[in-house]
C-alpha cells in the first residue's frame, strides 16, 4: 500500500477517536460536576455530550484554518483530491462526534 494513502488512512482514523474521546471523556468527566451542583448525572452527561460535539469536531481537526486553507488550495490550484481529502477528514472526525454522543445517549437511556 502507497505511503501516502496508509498515512490519510491512519489520520483518517486517528481524528475519529479524537473526536469520539473529546465527547466520551468529556461528558463523563464534566458530569463529575453533580457532586457538587445537585444536578442530575445522566441528564447532564447528555447534555454535556450534546454541547461537545461541535468542540469535538474542531479538536480532531486540530483547528479549522488548516482545514480550510487545504481547501482553498485544492480549489484555487484545480486539485480535487486535496478537496475530497479534507472532506473525508471532517466526515471522520463528525462521526467519531456522532458515535460518542450515541454512546452516552445509550448509557443514559439505556436503550437502542
Amino acid at each position: 500500500m502507497d505511503n501516502g494513502i496508509s498515512n490519510f488512512w491512519s489520520t483518517a482514523i486517528l481524528e475519529f477517536f479524537i473526536a469520539l474521546g473529546v465527547v466520551i471523556g468529556g461528558s463523563t468527566i464534566g458530569s463529575l460536576s453533580t457532586l457538587f451542583t445537585g444536578r442530575p448525572p445522566l441528564y447532564t452527561m447528555v447534555d454535556l455530550a450534546s454541547r461537545l460535539k461541535i468542540w469535538a469536531l474542531v479538536a480532531a481537526l486540530g483547528g479549522t484554518f488548516s482545514t480550510i486553507k487545504a481547501i482553498e488550495k485544492g480549489l484555487l490550484g484545480g486539485q480535487l483530491s486535496i478537496i475530497i481529502k479534507q472532506i473525508v477528514l471532517i466526515l471522520f472526525a463528525y462521526w467519531g462526534s456522532h458515535i460518542g454522543y450515541l454512546l452516552i445517549l445509550l448509557l443514559a437511556k439505556g436503550e437502542g
